[in-house]
């Protein structure tokens, strides 16, 4: 395997700082730096741009995204035990990499990275839904990210990209395709990781659109999408009956048959039943 810098190779750096994969935090470490690289290219030219990077770890993405040029690259992570093998790579790239020990929940990126910035991350499985949402759905539009490439388990990644009337269809669908382009480029095996997972993953690529697809404020939109697919069996008329005693009244204006399921409306239904819920 060809180096892409003048660093140890992954496996030496675990080894060597004591980094075993913990479940608890949802690591699972690419040790190909090759393949780190290539993900990074997945996410454009990144000369001009600054990096958000959550979750790492021993910093295989970290590497990638540097030795691709990105501009800076802000690395976020929880795990204390992965500081020092990070230290190492701020050092050979000085300048360009800052490290902050800390939940990348609590972390408001735009105090530390200038337009246009890009995020880039293998996210840590427990935080990674959570995240995305929270990127998905700023109250002002366009958001802080010109475009998103993260790594999900496979099922996940096929969420964000399903069409009405599939099964993986629902809320986070609804989210990334409202103000964003997603797509799936990169399909990875089990065995990429270290500790191989119990599933495959993906890489999703989610370019920013100047302005939503459809009108709707996104706070309301997140509501009632959740309300619509948390009972996704039910008709829209009973699933959605928490949210206002008219709700049937609601649907129609919006064009939805009360008696449809969340997974056969599409987008521009949900944005046009939450335009109802305004003020």
């Amino acid at each position: 395997m060809a180096a892409i810098d003048n660093l140890p190779p992954l496996r030496d750096v675990i080894a060597t700082h004591g980094i075993a994969a913990r479940k608890s935090l949802g690591q699972n470490f690419l040790l190909d730096l090759n393949l780190t690289a290539k993900i990074a290219r997945m996410a454009g030219d990144l000369s001009g741009s600054d990096i958000l990077e959550v979750g790492p770890g021993p910093g295989g993405l970290t590497r990638g995204l540097l030795a691709e040029g990105a501009r800076k690259v802000l690395a976020i992570e929880k795990d204390d035990r992965c500081m020092s093998a990070l230290a190492e790579i701020e050092a050979a790239y000085p300048g360009r990499l800052q490290v902050i020990n800390a939940d990348a929940l609590d972390i408001n990126p735009t105090q530390y990275l200038n337009a246009p910035i890009k995020v880039a991350a293998n996210l840590p499985y427990n935080v990674g839904t959570e995240l995305l949402v929270r990127w998905l759905t700023p109250k002002n539009w366009p958001p802080f990210w010109d475009s998103l490439t993260l790594m999900f388990q496979r099922e996940v990644a096929q969420r964000i990209v399903a069409q009405p009337g599939s099964k993986a269809y629902g809320r986070l669908a609804i989210l990334s395709q409202w103000r964003s382009d997603p797509k799936i480029v990169l399909d990875l095996p089990p065995e990429a990781f270290t500790p191989a997972p119990k599933v495959s993953s993906a890489v999703v690529h989610i370019k920013a659109l100047p302005q939503a697809r459809s009108e709707a404020e996104a706070e309301i939109l997140n509501k009632v999408v959740a309300a619509g697919f948390n009972q996704r069996r039910k008709m829209l008329r009973s699933a959605l009956k928490g949210l206002a005693p008219d709700i049937e009244d609601r649907l129609l204006s919006a064009g939805i048959k009360p008696t449809e399921r969340a997974e056969q409306v599409p987008l521009e239904g949900f944005c046009a039943l939450a335009r109802t819920f305004k003020g």
